[in-house]
């Protein structure tokens, strides 16, 4: 028999790669979606047809209750949230609702349907914000430092709490950064490397940033879903951090995208307050040893291998675009 996975977020980065990875092990893998007027299916294009999609919202308990009932999952990886960090200032409630209460939901209809199931919660390295230790490990108290990372403490604990109150197999992953061709523009890695792109083809003139001093510890998301995978093939539920144990920070990040491709990212680039975050998170560095012994698992893209792969993938991605809006040209 083949094993079983809900994935909740699939159409996310995280979702398309661990979706990609079952596969290749021979799951049967469901994809939570929520209905909508245009579903974006890029990330899994390749995959699609592969994938059994099952409709559902996770603010509705009723409608989790019968996608687990449908799936009958032997593993379930919520990874559903809204995780822009930036938004969640503007949308505190709906970052609530989504990043945290949802948790609750999910862990619901998992106890309800099929508590023998292996659950799997995307916890976050923000919910360490304003650090109490570097670096930072399981055991490193929390200090959020914004309604996403709050929301994300909520989401981890109350994880926690199933898997002691009803001996549940529920384990948290405390992933530090982790980035692709895959993320979504709006976060900093690809609103660069698609700035440099665009900029490199004559497309874009500057690049606004906010604080480029911050210090993050970024890893490949490729990498990091292998780790989701080992967490639910232990014998017994724990919370690992999932990190590169490098800090390097967004001024280094500019510095490899731009210079990739023979450029200085002095010339572009512009520091604006707009992106200055209301409650900074200054460095976050993880502590992965536990996931090393534990689990077994290595990173294999390093940090100027990851920004290289995006700034190749965004120049291609921009090219393609320039080609089609050439084609479409009439002639005058």
């Amino acid at each position: 028999m083949k094993k079983r996975a809900l994935i909740t977020g699939v159409t996310g980065q995280d979702g398309s790669y661990l979706a990609e990875f079952l596969l290749e092990k021979d799951y049967e893998v469901y994809g939570l979606r929520r209905r909508t007027s245009t579903p974006n299916y890029e990330n899994v294009a390749r995959i699609k047809d592969r994938i059994k999609w099952i409709s559902g919202d996770l603010t509705d308990l009723a409608s989790l209750i019968e996608a687990v009932r449908l799936s009958d999952p032997d593993e379930v990886y919520n990874l559903a949230a809204q995780s822009y960090v930036a938004a969640s200032w503007p949308q505190p409630l709906l970052t609530g609702q989504i990043t945290a209460v949802a948790v609750t939901n999910m862990l619901e209809a998992v106890r309800i349907m099929k508590p023998g199931c292996r659950f799997y919660q995307a916890s976050s390295s923000e919910m360490f914000g304003k650090v109490q230790e570097t670096p930072q490990c399981e055991t490193t108290p929390f200090y959020p430092r914004s309604p996403y990372g709050v929301a994300k403490v909520y989401g981890h604990w109350i994880t926690v709490n199933y898997r002691e109150s009803f001996n549940m197999f529920a384990c948290s992953g405390i992933l530090f950064n982790h980035e692709s061709p895959r993320r979504g523009i709006e976060f900093v890695t690809r609103k660069v490397t698609d700035a440099v792109s665009r900029i490199k083809l004559g497309l874009q003139n500057e690049l606004r940033m906010g604080n480029i001093d911050s210090l993050r510890d970024w890893g490949f998301a490729g990498d990091y879903v292998k780790a989701m995978w080992l967490m639910l093939q232990q014998d017994y539920a724990d919370d690992y951090v999932i990190s590169t144990g490098e800090m390097h920070s967004v001024r280094e990040l500019l510095e490899v995208a731009f210079s990739y491709v023979g450029l200085d990212y002095r010339d572009y680039v512009v520091i604006d307050q707009e992106f200055v975050r209301p409650a900074e998170v200054d460095l976050l560095l993880g502590d992965c040893s536990k996931a090393k012994q534990k689990l077994g698992w290595e990173l294999e893209v390093g940090f100027n291998e990851l920004i290289q792969m995006m700034v190749d993938q965004d120049l291609l991605r921009v090219e393609s675009e320039l080609r089609a809006v050439e084609h479409l040209k009439l002639p005058i």
